[in-house]
């Protein structure tokens, strides 16, 4: 049964990146803040600002304004990006090497401090060395059976460790020691600071492209086989229950309490609270969907959209208007972690007296009794 839990919303028009060059496609995308970056197959990054308007209806709208774009000096496309905050730079994938640039003019840094031989990487967000001033990167490395940990400056980076791994590896996500990597044949945990590794399950990558998503403290979410989204922790064991997915699963983000997939026609909305698929929007061409700071958001070749959470309230007030009160019970457990404590109790009170009422309309009185209890 549906759930309104989001609003697909327009943030960056085809037009205003490409113009009438229909050969120019989004390759990637990074968020920090309202800076929203965009790298295409014709190597060159875009940076806009995002401005998000609520009306007086609560309708919300973005605007997206160009700030510059920057042409990198190669006839290959910008895989990847990623922000670097604290140390106000951008680390930009492309042919194979992570160029460091400034976050705001797009120049590379005048040290010309570059990591080469990447074909992936991703940011370590529970970092190990406790320098503020320093980000760590972990790389696929273009070396067989390799990854690479480095620690990355303002204006230099340093190699920290390098790891062999029993088969190739094709995606990998980073949470302390700890290395979740998608090999040929199968997932496994690794920490790279002892060298212990750890199965997690099978899975083919030849067959399906893999997805490996830190998505909290020593978690990660992945496509699992039979189009399962499977939680694992660093221990190796999975604490939730997996989501049912399609077979063919693009990409994938969190946004609590629903974990958004993203395929070939539709993005979907999976509750990690029920298991339960709460929504469905049709979406197609879609091949980016990620989560930034909490902001998800989704791409296709030409545009850029934000799916826009409705208000936690707003969704457990619909649930007990159709009577579904279980799963607005669920919601609203749920999201004691969203909201202040004292905000959380006097709104839990309210839903559970609304609930209670519901129950006795149904003249079940011992569900009643015990909710307006």
């Amino acid at each position: 049964m549906s759930v309104k839990a989001f609003k697909l919303v327009s943030a960056v028009e085809r037009e205003m990146l490409m113009g009438d060059k229909n050969y120019i496609n989004i390759e990637c995308i990074e968020c920090c803040g309202k800076n929203l970056y965009i790298g295409t197959n014709d190597c060159f990054i875009y940076h806009f600002l995002l401005d998000e308007k609520i009306s007086t209806a609560g309708k919300i709208t973005f605007t997206a304004t160009k700030q510059l774009h920057k042409y990198l000096g190669l006839k290959k496309p910008v895989s990847e990006l990623k922000a670097a905050s604290a140390l106000t730079r951008l680390l930009v994938l492309c042919d194979n090497t992570i160029t460091l640039v400034n976050m705001m003019n797009l120049e590379p840094v005048p040290t010309g401090a570059r990591i080469k031989g990447a074909v992936t990487f991703t940011l370590n967000e529970n970092p190990v060395s406790g320098d503020p001033f320093c980000v760590e990167v972990c790389i696929i490395s273009v070396k067989r059976r390799t990854i690479q940990m480095f620690m990355v400056f303002e204006d230099r980076v340093q190699i920290v460790k390098e790891v062999f791994t029993p088969e190739q590896p094709c995606a990998v996500a980073v949470d302390g020691y700890y290395l979740c990597l998608a090999l040929t044949t199968q997932y496994i945990i690794l920490n790279y600071n002892t060298g212990i590794s750890q199965d997690l399950f099978p899975y083919c990558s030849d067959e399906k492209r893999p997805i490996v998503k830190r998505i909290g403290r020593q978690e990660f979410l992945l496509a699992g086989p039979g189009g399962l989204g499977m939680f694992a922790t660093v221990d190796g064991i999975s604490q939730r229950a997996p989501v049912h997915w399609s077979e063919n699963v693009i990409g994938a983000a969190l946004c609590f309490p629903y974990v958004v997939a993203l395929d070939d026609e539709f993005i979907t909305v999976h509750s990690m609270l029920d298991q339960q698929q709460k929504q469905t929007l049709p979406f197609k061409e879609g091949h980016i969907l990620q989560d930034f700071e909490g902001k998800v958001i989704v791409a296709t070749n030409k545009g850029v959209y934000i799916l826009v959470p409705l208000p936690l309230e707003k969704q457990i007030q619909d649930l007990l208007a159709s009577h579904r009160v279980e799963e607005a019970l669920v919601l609203a457990k749920g999201a004691r972690r969203n909201i202040p404590k004292e905000k959380f109790q006097v709104m839990y009170k309210r839903i559970l007296q609304q609930a209670g009422f519901i129950q006795f309309a149904q003249l079940q009185f011992l569900e009643a009794k015990e909710l307006f209890r």
